[in-house]
């Protein structure tokens, strides 16, 4: 299950412990961690940002008539470094409850870089899927990435 499938990258005009900030708290991925046109579900999210410390979101697809359920563990954590955890995906509220670290699932690695006052990050998710979902998840992650900018003009001082 090491697989690369993709990745999305972008720089940032803030600190990098800005956007630390934004990937491992709660209330911030609450507020960001959505494709632009859907939402999170209030409550939903989780961060404990330690190894071993769990994560989840679920995000709402009202179009398509399901909330989509993402959770999993952190299994390395380089404050302001490196984010890396397990990420596994459902469609159903009672798997979400139950959050088995049994459940299949990606490694999804975020890598940091201060550079300057600016600071860069990096989404990348392996493991497998089926033919051209690998695409349509870096397009959704590209629109998370819009999210997060949205996110961080609107908290962080000019």
């Amino acid at each position: 299950m090491s697989d690369f499938l993709y990745s999305v990258e972008r720089e940032f005009d803030i600190p990098v412990e800005i956007l630390w900030d934004a990937w491992t708290d709660a209330t911030a991925l609450e507020a960001w961690y959505h494709p632009v046109d859907l939402a999170v579900v209030p409550g939903s999210v989780t961060s404990e940002a330690d190894e071993g410390g769990r994560w989840s979101v679920a995000v709402d697809v009202p179009e398509a008539g399901f909330v989509a359920y993402f959770f999993g563990r952190y299994t390395k954590v380089v404050e302001n470094m490196l984010l890396e955890h397990t990420m596994s995906y459902t469609t159903s509220a009672d798997e979400f409850a139950a959050r088995d670290d049994e459940a299949e699932h990606h490694r999804i690695v975020i890598d940091f870089d201060h550079r300057g006052m600016r600071s860069w990050v990096k989404f990348s998710q392996f493991g497998e899927l089926p033919d051209g979902q690998a695409v349509r998840a870096q397009e959704g992650m590209e629109s998370y990435f819009d999210s997060l900018e949205a996110f961080l003009a609107s908290t962080t001082p000019r």
